[in-house]
């Protein structure tokens, strides 16, 4: 996107006042999106992005600005201001560069920006046919197909040889709504699976008529529902997308931008333990093709497989270059940015508990009276003290071992401290679950994922009374 000699100058020029770290990070962003209501086209778009983001630390300081005009002059001029923050010594000169070669985790068959907008309509066509067709009563229905392309190039230095990386990011996601209605009583269902991939795993891989019919059917059998009782409970969450919780009252926690500046329930709890011994959780940037995974960090790091929690203690955060040197401790490709808007820092990828060794069933079968958990709506968390509050958009009561009647209004209220040691059963069916993260370096997809778990003396907020 610029020259060897253009990016030589511009890191020079942002480390002439005593910067001993500059980098730049350009992207060009293709993106697509289709949607329905109702079956009708109602949104087409495609739109083109570009820009550069500057950065330079100086220590534990940094700066950091952004331009979308990418001309030597705009180039020079930005990294010459942001140079300014800072007034000492030159005390790097950078002189040479060297190319890095980036494995390609992601490999894609095909290019998604590349696919007929009137293949797409056909497409999400089919899947609102088959989600409005469960029940009369769903009165409406989104359907959508959103993707984009983006290609990176970083160039960073902290001695006289510059290091220079290209990459790429591509991702699809579907995303499907329904809302059912019955008098006064309005109910929805949502399902939006996603991945690194091409044209025909959406088409030929993904069982895109089961998820359409599925969503039709949560909304529909949600509007039968009894309010969720209230009190403490044994609590079961599904595999794959019941992983948010660990992802919002645990993985923030143990994320470096938090830890580093003691933020975090768990900034001191490096080889202490944190969880129950049966339970072990990774960030894993690596996996093939997933939704959170990356070729690259935003700041030119390879990607890694970092274990955060071994047999229940931890054992590692997720750790940018910035926070790194508050901690103490080396950078470990999770650093990461919406685009070049965003400053980068250490997020989530791929991040899970670990399979155990129970099968789900039987975690089911010796649950005498409970909660199960099949799917989340929103939530907060607080990383502070760990303290969160989910809504499940599915739940179930357990009675005598089985999952019987839905339940609407379910929340769970707790800590991550408390989720953590409270798990006392671990499934073999670990799954992973697509979603969107938003925090200081903006909105990133991410996995979410673990095997079916069982946590004891949850708090549940419902307005359904006392379970009986």
């Amino acid at each position: 996107m610029i020259s060897k000699k253009l990016a030589i100058d511009v890191l020079n020029t942002a480390l002439a006042t005593g910067g001993d770290y500059a980098e730049i990070y350009l992207e060009e962003d293709v993106s697509e999106s289709v949607g329905l209501e109702n079956g009708k086209v109602e949104r087409v778009s495609r739109n083109l992005s570009y820009g550069c983001g500057i950065r330079i630390l100086q220590g534990t300081n940094s700066v950091y600005g952004y331009t979308s005009d990418l001309t030597r002059k705009s180039l020079i001029t930005l990294a010459d201001q942001l140079g300014h923050r800072f007034s000492t010594k030159r005390i790097i000169t950078v002189k040479d560069v060297k190319n890095e070669r980036v494995k390609i985790i992601n490999k894609m068959h095909d290019h998604l920006t590349d696919v007929p907008i009137d293949e797409k309509i056909k497409y999400i066509k089919g899947v609102d046919e088959i989600t409005r067709g469960v029940d009369e009563r769903i009165v409406r229905c989104g359907v959508a197909f959103v993707d984009n392309y983006k290609k990176i190039e970083i160039w960073n230095a902290e001695g006289d040889t510059a290091h220079h990386y290209k990459s790429s990011e591509e991702r699809g996601r579907l995303a499907i709504s329904a809302i059912a209605k019955d008098g006064d009583n309005i109910q929805s269902a949502f399902s939006g699976p996603g991945r690194c991939a091409s044209w025909e795993w959406f088409t030929n891989v993904l069982d895109w008529r089961k998820e359409a019919r599925h969503v039709g059917e949560i909304a529909i059998q949600m509007l039968s529902a009894k309010e969720c009782p209230q009190g403490k409970f044994t609590v079961v969450i599904t595999n794959g997308w019941g992983g948010v919780v660990f992802h919002e009252a645990c993985g923030h926690s143990l994320e470096a931008s938090a830890t580093s500046k003691h933020l975090s329930v768990f900034s001191d709890s490096l080889g202490k333990q944190i969880a129950s011994p049966i339970v072990s959780a990774y960030d894993d940037g690596t996996i093939p093709n997933e939704w959170g995974s990356n070729n690259i960090d935003s700041e030119g790091h390879k990607t890694q497989k970092n274990q955060l929690i071994k047999n229940g203690v931890c054992t590692n955060f997720m750790i940018d270059k910035l926070n790194g040197r508050r901690l103490g401790l080396p950078a470990n490709g999770t650093s990461r940015r919406q685009n070049f808007k965003y400053e980068p820092t250490s997020r989530m990828s791929n991040t899970y508990i670990e399979k155990g060794k129970d099968d789900p069933a039987d975690i089911i079968k010796d649950t005498k009276l409970g909660i199960y958990v099949a799917n989340f709506g929103g939530g907060s968390v607080e990383p502070t003290t760990g303290n969160f509050n989910f809504s499940a958009s599915e739940a179930y009561i357990i009675r005598d071992g089985k999952i019987c009647e839905m339940v609407k209004g379910c929340t769970l209220i707790g800590s991550g401290k408390e989720v953590l040691m409270n798990i006392d059963r671990v499934g073999n069916d670990v799954a992973l679950g697509q979603g969107n993260c938003g925090a200081a370096s903006g909105l990133i997809p991410v996995n979410v994922g673990q095997p079916t778990i069982r946590i004891q003396n949850l708090t549940v907020g419902g307005r359904g009374g006392k379970l009986e």
